[in-house]
């Protein structure tokens, strides 16, 4: 595996993680009971979604990083073009589902490309100074103290947020549900506030715990 791929998994878990916890927690709403099982698949479908937008970032980092340059505001707007694909094939997976997105490219592109901008930033970084031979996690550590690296993660998991949120508010529920969309919205832009600085944290002691220290259960990503 290529590092951009491996850059690319490790963010996949820490999507998938952020997904799931909060998930969790919206499930103990009790005002959301009614909507959160229409909406619930959507979230999950969303987050492979991001998943393959963030690994073009990476791919396109690890390509600047080849020619010898840094990724540029040109590079960041191919990447935001392409991942302009991804939502159409995600768009047309959602014909099965009860419910209906009316994306608007002109409020969710800037949230967008502020985050393909931080993620390329990040990952051009981490790729240029990764030691030979050197694992990701090592590299990090090497990169990076831990106080720098979960403020990275809490920038990179708001700027996800806000594109999710804005994700939220282009539901279109069945007719007596539809009422509830911004209380949906508001409570998961709530709850992602809440749970990405704690995952943000036992991500961040995963990385760099001590090799011979036992893998805790809360810091799994």
């Amino acid at each position: 595996m290529d590092r951009a791929a491996h850059l690319a998994a490790l963010n996949g878990r820490l999507l998938r993680a952020f997904s799931r916890r909060s998930l969790e927690t919206l499930r103990t709403t009790s005002a959301l009971r009614l909507v959160l099982p229409h909406v619930e698949p959507l979230l999950v479908l969303n987050v492979t979604k991001e998943e393959r937008k963030d690994a073009l970032v990476f791919h396109a980092a690890a390509a600047a990083l080849a020619r010898g340059a840094k990724p540029d505001a040109q590079v960041a707007a191919r990447v935001l073009e392409a991942t302009k694909e991804i939502d159409r094939e995600f768009l047309r997976r959602l014909d099965a589902f009860p419910v209906r997105l009316q994306i608007s490219y002109a409020r969710v592109a800037p949230l967008r490309l502020r985050r393909i901008e931080r993620l390329l930033e990040a990952a051009h970084r981490l790729l240029a100074r990764w030691p030979p031979r050197t694992r990701l996690r090592a590299a990090i550590r090497s990169e990076y103290t831990a106080e720098a690296f979960e403020q990275l993660i809490v920038a990179l998991l708001g700027l996800y947020a806000e594109e999710a949120c804005a994700l939220a508010r282009a539901v279109r529920l069945p007719r007596l549900l539809a009422p509830l969309t911004e209380r949906l919205a508001r409570r998961l832009d709530a709850t992602l506030s809440e749970v990405a600085p704690r995952l943000a944290r036992d991500a961040t002691r995963c990385v760099f715990r001590h090799r011979a220290a036992p893998p805790e259960k809360s810091a799994t990503i």
